[in-house]
């Protein structure tokens, strides 16, 4: 198989996957706040603090799965 048809084929495929992931990622991990705020209202603070802290690296990680898939599409 050429590499040109491996990377046409193969980079959307893992942008589609790494979004789904990070998607799934972020709706745990948002579930798991509001689960945590629910059983101790006074720590809501600390909680959405952590909870945006951890929605920040999921994010990042897949704003680096996209410039590397962009990258990899770049050489078409």
């Amino acid at each position: 198989m050429d590499p040109k048809i491996a990377i046409s084929f193969g980079a959307p495929l893992s942008l589609a996957l790494t979004a789904m992931a990070c998607a799934m990622a972020l709706g745990k991990a948002v579930a798991a706040a509001m689960d945590a705020t629910a059983r101790q209202p006074e720590a809501s603070t600390k909680i959405l603090v952590n909870m945006m802290a951890g929605c920040a690296l999921i994010e990042a990680l897949t704003l680096y799965a996209l410039v590397f898939g962009f990258s990899l599409l770049g050489k078409l």
